[in-house]
């Protein structure tokens, strides 16, 4: 079976400014989307799913996958803020839904075999796909542990110049991802990279340390953990108004329980996303030298 691509598609792009996932980036009109399946195609996967915004459903087909509803198999799945677990409710002055594990049990119905997980805003590069695609031929099933993988990045070749950023930071030990943590309002200060810890501490972070870009690689199975581990998320911090269910840490429980382990491997691709208005120049920048290099083609779908 040929693996699906599940694409985070419904963030607002508060910090950017509108809908960043719908903005072109290449010379020919292409958006960074159009690049990360363009990069799925070649590397063999079969179908992608976008996890969006029922407000914006409409302008997203229309604008960006029917360039390539011909050549890859497209669904379509909601993020909505009422989708919780039978028991739960929002809370009344809730606005944002619930993260990135929220959103990915958005497409569990569509879910039905291995699958990579990417963001729509970060351009990750063929070989990041190519990565991503092989490990997940070459994990087992009926093992003792369920097998995940996570293609990491070079936390300095991550950054923004315009601003800070949240990683999920990675600690690997003989090839297996020994723990993942998120930092928040990643940015260099006075010669040092700061991040803050999920205990509110702001910690220093070296710039050659493994990071998630949230490029993982999953078995359809993980769907069962993130609804329980989603279900004790809402039991205890489900009344705050902006928390969020990341994906790394439900997957830093997983490993620390003993009932997974994560391959991690590093992609040799160059890394480079849109978190603010001012990254834009830079990413069409950088396109222009991968396209100049030979690596991508002057227009996507021809």
């Amino acid at each position: 079976m040929k693996p699906t691509l599940v694409v985070l598609a419904a963030g607002m792009g508060s910090r950017y400014g509108g809908l960043k996932q719908m903005d072109a980036m290449g010379p020919s009109g292409e958006t960074v989307i159009d690049y990360s399946v363009f990069d799925a195609i070649r590397a063999g996967f079969g179908k992608v799913i976008f996890i969006i915004r029922e407000d914006f459903a409409e302008a997203f087909k229309s604008s960006i996958s029917s360039k390539f509803e011909d050549q890859i198999e497209v669904k379509y799945a909601y993020q909505k803020l009422d989708d919780l677990p039978a028991g739960f409710s929002v809370p009344e002055e809730r606005q944002k839904p619930w993260g990135t594990t929220h959103a990915i049990l958005a497409a569990r119905k569509l879910i039905d075999g291995p699958f990579a997980l990417v963001n729509a805003d970060d351009f990750y590069g063929r070989d990041g796909y190519v990565k991503v695609a092989e490990a997940l031929q070459d994990l087992k099933s009926g093992m003792e542990k369920e097998q995940y993988v996570i293609v990491a990045y070079k936390l300095g070749n991550t950054l923004s110049a315009h601003g800070s950023v949240n990683r999920g930071v990675c600690t690997e030990e003989g090839g297996l991802l020994k723990k993942v943590e998120e930092h928040l309002e990643i940015l260099v200060e006075q010669g040092s990279c700061m991040g803050e810890n999920l205990s509110g501490k702001r910690v220093e972070l070296h710039l050659e340390t493994p990071v998630s870009m949230n490029l993982w690689g999953f078995p359809p199975s993980i769907l069962a953990h993130l609804e329980a581990h989603f279900v004790d998320f809402l039991k205890s911090q489900g009344s705050e108004l902006k928390s969020e269910c990341y994906i790394p840490t439900v997957i830093d429980e997983l490993i620390q329980g003993g009932s997974a382990e994560c391959h991690l491997v590093s992609s040799e691709s160059q890394w480079f996303g849109v978190t603010y208005p001012d990254d834009k120049q830079s990413v069409v920048e950088s396109i222009r030298g991968l396209i100049e290099a030979g690596e991508y083609p002057e227009s996507l779908w021809g």
